[in-house]
């Protein structure tokens, strides 16, 4: 696993290891796929300025999320069908996040059962879950992962009805994940299939709220309005994300969206993102911009394809190196130091894709 020196190895090596199946499911998105781009291309539209003459011999990357240290404020995310990519799945990931030092999230379409992977490590877990049952059900499985010991549980918001995902489409395939959770959801309540999410409220939220005294995370938010309203209701924390440009088509990019969510939030609640991100790089920006962590699903599954939770923490390492970089020629010896006025609008340099951010893939090194 030393051999990987940079990221772009590790997705060349998930690329050559998966099927093509398996590699469009991971870097696909829904119909025309615009929001997959406009997520790369949001990042790239933005320029660092750095400050020179600061004492940047040591660099703190440290951070926090529901009060639980953090290597770096990098974390990975839900992930319904990452043991396609390597069979251990969310244990893989959870020994992963646990040597490396970062917090997981589990998704409830991913294997092994959440309890499993609960008892697997020691370290900080948040549980996602995909509702497919009735409130009785709901409530149970919430009561279940505060008793398996998970830190916090994650409703994810923009799955009313499942997109058209036309790579899978095209070849009459169906993703691991959407297996199980179709599966699931028979057995719950037939007939009903992915239904059930198509009923979640704010009502549904306020009830949580009032019955669960764990942390709630709600991602998928993808308006100011929506953060708002979260934190009218007391959630902890307000994720932004639009799924990696897996449901909604034509969306915006998530780091146009996050300045205005962080706004609107105000302080009142934590703010994790993800969409695109990729690199040490656009980590500091999304910091930058107000987040308080950034997840990375693509690269997870990257780095779980290419060869399991070895290769999860090697690819963490690797942006954690990238990170110490990009601080020290900032001029920034801390996160704490971070602001939006490190980041400034810019022309992006080439066509934004999924893995535009390796420009050595197109190369052939």
């Amino acid at each position: 696993m030393a051999d990987f020196e940079n990221l772009h190895e590790i997705v060349k090596q998930a690329q050559q290891n998966l099927t093509k199946n398996d590699w469009d499911y991971l870097i696909g998105g829904s119909e025309t796929e615009t929001t997959v781009r406009r997520n790369r291309q949001a990042l790239d539209a933005l320029a660092l300025r750095p400050q020179v003459l600061t004492d940047v011999s040591r660099v703190n990357l440290e951070g926090k999320l529901l009060g639980h240290p953090l290597r770096i404020p990098v974390l990975l995310p839900p992930i319904g069908s990452v043991q396609v990519f390597d069979a251990g799945g969310g244990v893989s990931v959870a020994r992963a996040a646990d040597e490396f030092g970062t917090m997981m999230i589990l998704s409830s379409a991913c294997a092994p059962g959440f309890e499993e992977v609960a008892s697997s490590t020691q370290g900080a877990k948040i549980y996602q879950l995909y509702v497919i049952g009735d409130d009785d059900w709901l409530f149970e499985q919430i009561e279940r992962s505060v008793a398996a010991g998970y830190v916090g549980f994650c409703l994810t918001v923009d799955t009313q009805v499942y997109s058209r995902r036309e790579r899978d489409i095209s070849k009459r395939y169906v993703p691991a994940s959407g297996r199980r959770v179709q599966a699931s959801a028979q057995r719950v309540n037939p007939g009903m299939g992915f239904g059930q999410q198509a009923k979640l409220t704010w009502d549904k939220v306020k009830r949580i709220k009032e019955s669960f005294d764990v942390p709630l995370i709600l991602k998928g938010i993808a308006s100011a309005d929506d953060a708002a309203r979260a934190c009218e209701l007391g959630v902890e924390v307000v994720y932004v994300s639009n799924h990696g440009g897996r449901q909604l088509d034509h969306g915006l990019g998530t780091m146009r969206i996050l300045p205005e969510v962080v706004k609107a939030v105000d302080g009142a609640a934590e703010v994790v993102v993800d969409g695109g991100f990729m690199r040490g790089t656009d980590v500091i920006k999304g910091l930058a911009l107000g987040a308080n962590a950034v997840a990375v699903g693509r690269l997870e599954g990257f780095a779980m394809a290419a060869g399991g939770a070895p290769v999860v923490v090697r690819m963490l390492e690797i942006l954690e190196h990238e990170m110490q970089v990009a601080m020290g020629l900032l001029g920034r010896a801390s996160l704490d130091e971070l602001s939006p006025q490190v980041v400034t609008e810019a022309e992006p340099m080439g066509p934004a894709h999924v893995t535009s951010a390796f420009p050595l893939l197109e190369e052939g090194y």
